[in-house]
């Protein structure tokens, strides 16, 4: 079995060989080449950078010592102070590289798309899902991200049926990953004439944006369908066949769009999210899990089956994977989402190191 020096020189030495490549002139006419060898420079840089820095520390630390051995008096009580902060920096420096060093998620990097549905609750559980909604939006606002909207269909009440989202940015995915399943709110609906506090739902799922390089998609395998737009209560917002619904054949996958005014503009935002669907399902099959991303995220989207609590009356969100609970719910909606995501990420490197460490 290799050391970790041994490792990382054989990853410092892949550096070398991947940056050569990124250098000759035909991989930029192979889009799929070009990309993926980007993403794997990246990865490559991180950690080289992560093992120099923690080289450097470790030789300061020999420094250190030799000219503690040497000194006498004030000089010698600098150095046992330069020898205690050095050495107090290589656990923070090894846990990085080690970190750096498990396993990539294949979709980091990646846009993301995202979707909103009202679940449980009915029209409560639709007002929930526009919350959501502004939710991300400003949450993509703090992280300088872009939010762009592909489809929001309003229900009867002015909340949220459905709403796709693409969501752009290089650390997206990594942190919106987080937030798919099922979102459970705990409040007193404005229709509640009595007070009482009811208990809906809201599913968002997490979709990697699909580049056209990474899913061809056969013209013959699309069924198109055109139709009228229409909003809350199925009355016509359009008077041309502008709506735009693709079925993809051979898995069954059914994408709508209504939401721009033109057909073109439909159907090129509909391919968007049919394309990141068909990755998602590839990934889930070729690693055997469920191959519907909605089931594996969402489950069946009912209440029980939160991943997170907003309680309106206590100002209260409970994180039900980690056992977070901070009376924030106001910080929350307005994007601090930080605290939570945070932490969730903290605890899925915790369990990577644990399954590392237990191999």
């Amino acid at each position: 079995m290799r050391s970790l020096d041994e490792t990382l020189t054989v990853l410092q030495d892949e550096l070398h060989t991947v940056e050569a490549a990124l250098a000759q002139p035909d991989v930029a006419s192979d889009l799929n080449r070009l990309r993926d060898l980007s993403r794997r420079y990246k990865e490559l840089a991180e950690i080289n950078q992560a093992w120099l820095a923690l080289k450097a520390v470790q030789a300061d630390l020999e420094t250190a010592k030799e000219m503690f051995n040497e000194s006498s008096g004030d000089d010698r009580e600098q150095w046992r102070d330069e020898i205690n902060v050095t050495e107090a920096r290589i656990p923070e420096l090894e846990m990085t590289l080690e970190t750096l060093l498990l396993p990539r998620d294949p979709n980091e990097g990646r846009n993301v798309i995202l979707e909103i549905r009202g679940a449980e609750g009915g029209e409560e559980a639709n007002l929930f899902a526009a919350d959501l909604a502004e939710m991300y939006r400003r949450y993509a606002a703090l992280r300088g991200w872009k939010f762009e909207v592909v489809e929001e269909r309003e229900s009867e009440q002015g909340g949220l049926d459905e709403g796709t989202y693409l969501v752009k940015g290089d650390d997206a995915w990594n942190r919106l990953a987080q937030e798919a399943g099922v979102h459970r709110v705990q409040r007193v609906p404005t229709t509640e004439a009595k007070g009482r506090v009811h208990t809906s739902s809201a599913t968002v799922s997490v979709l990697p944006e699909a580049e056209e390089v990474d899913v061809a998609i056969d013209p013959s395998d699309l069924k198109i369908d055109v139709y009228r737009s229409s909003g809350p209560g199925g009355q016509s917002v359009n008077t041309t066949d502008s709506a735009v619904r693709i079925t993809h054949l051979p898995s069954g996958i059914v994408v709508s769009m209504q939401d721009e005014k033109s057909q073109i503009q439909n159907r090129a935002k509909a391919l968007i999210v049919l394309r990141s669907r068909l990755l998602k399902a590839a990934q889930d099959a070729q690693a055997s899990e469920l191959g519907d991303l909605k089931r594996s995220q969402l489950g069946g989207g009912g209440r029980s089956e939160k991943i997170r609590t907003y309680n309106f009356k206590e100002n209260r969100v409970t994180d039900h994977r980690i056992n977070l609970t901070n009376y924030t719910l106001d910080a929350v909606l307005a994007g601090d989402l930080d605290p939570y995501i945070d932490a969730l990420l903290a605890d899925k490197r915790a369990r990577q190191l644990a399954e590392s460490d237990g191999r």
